[in-house]
């Protein structure tokens, strides 16, 4: 199989070429952002920004140095004991505006997303009106946090339990949702008091740029930082920095290890949202039409590159050919094109060349390996990096393709006999961010969910998302919580205070 090779009758849709997403009146400043105003990078080298669909270049940002991140730091640091010391409601009501600001700037992120990123515009939209929800849920959720209550524990003293700040946090972001995972950082950072310097894929940076540009006037100085650049320098010098306390990373699982092992010469904290491959168990009693319908979205959301996509189905043998007709009938309906093709688009392009190689590689070893195509399998025709939407069937139990982050548009199904082998074989695997259970038997769904070694199990659905809820991984996949309460309990840290009241 060859990447050059298209899938017959599958072509990708383009946009009208007078219809431009951008333009460049909509671009951010391209550098880096320190203490409250954009900044003229240290001399360097810049990387090009790229738009995924036409291989054109965007824009041009600075590849950050280990001085900029040291300009940025300086700034949150001092900006960091005031910021502090702004009580709750008025922390609240600026992530408010905050999330005010973006609302109202909510078509032009959008279409600034899929621009650089490839996404379909339902997906940059759906990623937009999430982040405006994150502000929101934070600016709530930090009025009312709970904590131990306080109360003589000890005769003669009362305790008191307090929730300080860390002070500086260091964020590194992913590409594949560059504001949405920003603002799971940014926002529960902010609503517990902390200053941050954040760095955004070299490749996807233009929304946390615009989010920086948008929001400059809402917080004060150096309480927010953006500096751009590679993860093996600006990331690296975070990770290792003595006045950064913490380090946040949502990335691969090597990119995880690097950023643990800077830190770990300081002791400074560590938060990692890291890959998944999460098993999609479906048993014999599932209602499959159901299944196979929800999975178009959950395995081929943002062209699969997606760490909690349903990527890897266990199905039992005995209704394995029903629902791969079903999967594969729903797959063949997929819309793909270049974002600004049209609204019903649901597959773009990968992110870059070099993912792009990556994945095909995945499907080239696949066909190698005499693996079953029953749908798609190789790249498509044209500019930009699209690959067909692939399920690829009867997939042998430890195949590569079954084991392995791919992070593109395609799902593995593999069969299996009984229940414990299903539980064994979805937890056979190094990560453990998230997975489904199908079926109709609800004792069987609480039994099978508790064995599951992931973070989040859905039953009878994937990839459903609230800010109410927690997200975050075992194993592999990292620890700390992204969302909910418990990502304010990971940016913060508590003290207890005991007073001897004795006379």
């Amino acid at each position: 199989m060859s990447i050059s090779t298209p899938v017959e009758d599958v072509t990708v849709r383009r946009a009208p070429g007078s219809a431009p997403l951008i333009t460049a009146a909509d671009l951010p400043p391209t550098t880096h952002f320190v203490d409250g105003a954009f900044v003229d990078a240290a001399p360097g080298d810049v990387f090009d920004v790229i738009d995924p669909s036409s291989e054109s270049v965007i824009a041009q940002i600075p590849q950050g140095s280990t001085e900029d991140v040291d300009r940025a730091v300086s700034a949150a640091a001092a900006a960091a004991e005031a910021w502090a010391r702004v009580v709750p409601k008025e922390r609240s009501e600026i992530l408010h505006k905050i999330a005010d600001r973006l609302a109202a700037n909510a078509d032009l992120l959008a279409r600034l997303e899929s621009a650089n990123a490839g996404k379909p515009l339902s997906v940059s939209r759906d990623d937009v009106d999430g982040t405006i929800d994150t502000f929101r849920f934070m600016a709530g959720a930090l009025r009312a946090t709970t904590s131990m209550a306080a109360g003589d524990y000890v005769e003669n003293h009362l305790s008191v339990i307090l929730r300080e700040p860390l002070g500086v946090v260091g964020v590194v972001t992913p590409w594949n949702y560059p504001l949405l995972m920003a603002a799971w950082k940014i926002a529960p950072i902010l609503a517990a008091g902390n200053t941050l310097v954040i760095k955004p894929s070299e490749q996807t940076p233009l929304t946390t740029l615009k989010f920086a540009e948008l929001v400059a006037d809402l917080l004060p100085a150096g309480v927010l930082n953006v500096v751009t650049g590679r993860g093996s320098v600006v990331g690296a010098r975070l990770a290792e920095h003595p006045d950064v306390d913490m380090i946040a990373l949502t990335g691969s699982v090597g990119s995880g290890k690097a950023v643990a092992r800077g830190a770990a010469e300081t002791l400074k904290r560590v938060h990692l949202e890291l890959g998944g491959k999460a098993p999609v168990v479906i048993f014999a009693d599932a209602n499959l039409e159901e299944a196979a319908e929800s999975l178009r979205v959950a395995s081929f959301w943002n062209s699969g590159q997606e760490c909690g996509a349903a990527c890897r189905v266990l199905v039992h043998e005995s209704v394995a050919d029903k629902f791969v007709e079903l999967f594969v009938a729903q797959v063949r309906e997929l819309a793909i094109g270049e974002p600004g093709s049209g609204d019903d688009i649901e597959i773009g392009p990968l992110v870059s060349k070099a993912h792009f190689d990556r994945v095909v590689g995945y499907l080239d070893r696949a066909a190698q390996q005499g693996i079953r195509v029953a749908i798609g399998g190789t790249a498509l025709a044209g500019s930009g990096y699209f690959v067909a939407p692939t399920v690829l069937a009867d997939v042998p139990d430890g195949a590569e393709c079954s084991r392995e982050e791919i992070f593109g548009p395609v799902v593995t199904v593999e069969t299996f006999t009984d229940e414990d082998e299903a539980v064994r074989r979805a937890n056979d695997v190094p990560v453990g961010l998230s997975a489904s259970v199908w079926t109709e038997n609800a004792r069987r769904s609480h039994d099978i969910a508790a064995r599951l070694d992931s973070g989040t199990v859905w039953v009878n659905s994937h990839l459903v998302l609230a800010n109410e809820v927690p997200w975050g991984g075992f194993k592999g996949s990292g620890y700390g919580r992204d969302l909910s309460i418990y990502a304010l309990d990971d940016y913060s840290r508590t003290k207890h205070v005991m007073h001897n009241h004795s006379r």
